[in-house]
This record gives structure tokens, sequence and C-alpha cells, in this order.
């Protein structure tokens, strides 16, 4: 016990954590920022070197999570900025079953600026979520079926990405990204979340 507190106190002399925005850490629930309205970037700002900044420090974040997608007021920055990435080894890690039951598929690291989602199934499916911002707990949550993602990606360019129904589709990515755009404007996954569907544990999201 006292090797690990002399350890902690020596990456903390050394590698300090950033004190302000855009931390390095995981904002949880009951943090203001969560909260907070979060505000659209200008296009023109997509590609300075601030909102570029947050981006690379949203990606060193889900890095070191291993989380398969961030927002920005996560790291206590109010904006409306999403970044999802789903990569093959989580077949592996969620189980043919579920990950078939799911509907999941791969999802390369991708970068929504002020993200628009359209419903475009409107039944709704219940699966287990957990949340980074909620650590150690996971819930049963309904969401849409399917829905269609806009926004602009890390270049300022036009980004659509949009849920299928073939083989290989992404209708589970497609419910991850409408908890997470709750979020980049106010955290509110709570609303369809009873206390009773509420367990400790699960792969965060």
């Amino acid at each position: 016990m006292a090797f690990k507190s002399f350890l902690s106190a020596y990456r903390n002399f050394f590698y300090p954590k950033p004190t302000k925005p855009p931390f390095l850490h995981i904002c949880q629930v009951g943090d203001p920022i969560l909260r907070a309205q979060a505000k659209p970037v200008p296009p023109d700002d997509v590609t300075s070197p601030e909102i570029q900044e947050i981006l690379s420090r949203m990606q060193l974040v889900m890095k070191k999570y291993d989380c398969v997608g961030l927002s920005a007021p996560q790291i206590g920055i109010p904006l409306r900025i999403l970044i999802l990435e789903f990569l093959p080894k989580r077949r592996k890690q969620s189980g043919e079953v579920v990950y078939a039951a799911r509907e999941m598929s791969t999802l390369p690291l991708t970068v929504f600026i002020n993200p628009k989602m359209q419903v475009v199934d409107y039944k709704k499916v219940e699966f287990p979520e957990a949340c980074e911002s909620l650590l150690g707990y996971s819930a049963v949550v309904p969401r849409y079926r399917a829905v269609t993602l806009s926004g602009l990606d890390q270049r300022g360019e036009n980004i659509n990405l949009e849920g299928k129904d073939s083989v290989g589709n992404r209708r589970w990515e497609m419910k991850f990204e409408s908890h997470k755009l709750e979020k980049r404007e106010t955290l509110t996954e709570d609303s369809d979340v009873t206390s009773n569907r509420i367990s400790r544990g699960g792969n965060n999201a």
C-alpha cells in the first residue's frame, strides 16, 4: 500500500493532471458541466488550433479509458463535439451472441461537430448500457432502432452516417450515438432509466 501511495505521488508530481479543461479524466454525474447547455462550434473555427487540441485530447482520453465514444462536455468543454470508434476487437470482447443480438458493426474513429440526429426507425429496443460518466454502473435503456447522424468532421467537411437494414448495418452505433447526443447538449440519460433498472458493472460506452 505504501509503495502504491508513493507511485501515485510520483506520477502526480512529474505528470500532473490538467487543472483546467480539456481534462485528461472524464467528468462524472453531478458535475455541472454535464447539465450545462453545450454550444455549437462556429464552422470557421473547426480547423483552428483550439478545436484541434480539444479533438486530440478527446482521442487521448478515449484511449486512456478504452471507451467507444466521448463528447466534449465529458472532459469539461461545453461544445457540441462527439467522437465515436468501435474497433474490431469489440466483437471478441462482446461475444458473437451479444454482437449479433445488438446488431453491432465496426466503426472507424469518426468525429462529429455540431451533430444532428434524425430518427429513421421509431421502434425502440432495450439493451444494457454503461457510461464513463456514471462509472461502475449500467442500466437497461430504450433507444430508437435506427437514426441518421450528420455534422462536420475534423476538417470542417459535411459528414453523414446513416442507419442500414442490411448485413453490416450500424444500428447499434446509431443507438449509441443517440445516447451521446444527449450528453453534448445536456446529460439526460437518467430520463429514460428508473432506479430499479440500474445495476453495477457493465462495459462502459
